[in-house]
């Protein structure tokens, strides 16, 4: 009988859907590719100019959308999606043992040899599948393009399920996600967390502590504008990170304590984070970096209990929920967390459960595992 562990991983590729922002799953890619610095990253389109300069370093394969004019702006790429499918169907992943994909939209629909192992760490089902009402509400479409977009959405919905029995194992960036993977998909998955790079934050000996702060990409359904709202009703302060199609909207509901900052350097959010009051987490993710971004720097955090939140949130010790989507139930947290005392250690020690050390060991030890019962399986079919 052949040896459960016969064969080692020789060659890996990273595939991710595009690298054009950056985002949380960006930085995902980033510890990924910290573990297997050797492996290329294949992805549909690349914009080194608004994403992380790391990747400069990294060998980058791109698709023929990649020649396409403005296919690559994160701006546009809702006018782009019936390319995407074929983009990553045309990619040549021949000779790797192992494809470890990085997916909220479409890179799991890679076609692989029956020689590779493809393992996919799912942040959520594609959104435009799935939850079809919240990715329209992102942005805004163009009236012509608002028509066709429903039937675009069942053909791509269609391709998106076919696309995920391609996928020999699913790795779920949390219990919210695994159980989308379940519903969707019919597929069981582990859950790995996402990494927090906590040595980037801090904890200030002396903190201003004189306003709350939200970090996080200007679209509508993170409801930055609750956080503006429930400020503004209470006129305190409040500073707003970030970029995105909702900018211009959430300034103009901006009151006098609001300042809407757009995009920081990353030297300077880690100081808005240590010095802030508290973290507002007002919309419902998948899991939520940011969050644990805050407690890393001792502060805590507002979120609403939904979603990966009540993963990551420990109420009355790392943070405190509020329970509808609402100005007053959010303001009614406020409230609440005036009052409390939080020990930054605390915070800190919760945040570090989530490193991007502990992500890079699980991922590597579960990726081990996925490899060697899919080299076992594949090596004893009679």
């Amino acid at each position: 009988m052949s040896s459960y562990n016969e064969r080692q991983i020789v060659r890996i590729a990273i595939v991710h859907d595009d690298l054009t922002q950056r985002g949380g799953a960006e930085r995902v890619v980033e510890a990924m590719h910290n573990i297997w610095p050797d492996a290329p990253i294949y992805t549909s389109v690349y914009d080194a100019k608004n994403t992380f300069s790391t990747f400069t370093k990294c060998e980058i394969c791109t698709s023929y959308m990649q020649k396409i004019p403005f296919a690559a702006s994160a701006k546009y790429n809702k006018f782009f999606l019936i390319f995407y499918p074929t983009a990553f169907e045309m990619l040549d992943l021949r000779g790797f043992d192992v494809v470890l994909s990085s997916t909220t939209r479409f890179s799991h629909g890679v076609i692989t040899s029956p020689e590779t192992c493809h393992v996919s760490y799912c942040h959520s089902p594609s959104r435009f599948a799935w939850r079809y009402h919240e990715y329209i509400s992102e942005g805004k479409i163009g009236k012509i393009f608002e028509g066709i977009i429903p039937l675009l959405v069942h053909y791509l919905r269609l391709w998106d399920y076919m696309a995920s029995r391609r996928v020999d194992y699913y790795i779920a960036n949390s219990r919210n996600t695994a159980r989308r993977l379940l519903k969707f998909y019919g597929v069981n998955s582990n859950v790995v967390y996402p990494p927090v790079e906590t040595h980037r934050f801090f904890i200030e000996e002396n903190p201003s502590l004189d306003y709350y702060l939200v970090v996080s990409r200007l679209v509508s359904y993170k409801k930055v504008d609750l956080a503006i709202q429930a400020c503004n009703h209470l006129r305190i302060p409040l500073k707003v990170v970030g970029n995105g199609p909702d900018l211009k909207r959430l300034k103009s509901i901006a009151g006098s304590t609001v300042e809407i900052l757009g995009r920081v350097p990353d030297g300077e959010v880690e100081k808005l984070f240590a010095n802030c009051k508290g973290f507002f987490f007002p919309g419902e993710e998948d899991f939520g970096i940011a969050p644990l971004e805050a407690m890393a720097s001792g502060r805590p955090v507002i979120a609403y209990r939904a979603g990966g939140a009540i993963e990551t949130v420990v109420d009355g010790e790392t943070g405190v929920f509020f329970d509808k989507p609402t100005i007053e139930s959010l303001v009614d947290a406020i409230q609440r967390f005036e009052k409390l005392v939080f020990d930054p250690a605390k915070l800190r020690l919760h945040a570090e459960k989530f490193s991007a050390e502990v992500f890079q060991k699980q991922l590597s030890i579960l990726l081990e595992r996925c490899f060697s019962e899919y080299n076992y399986k594949y090596r004893n079919i009679s």
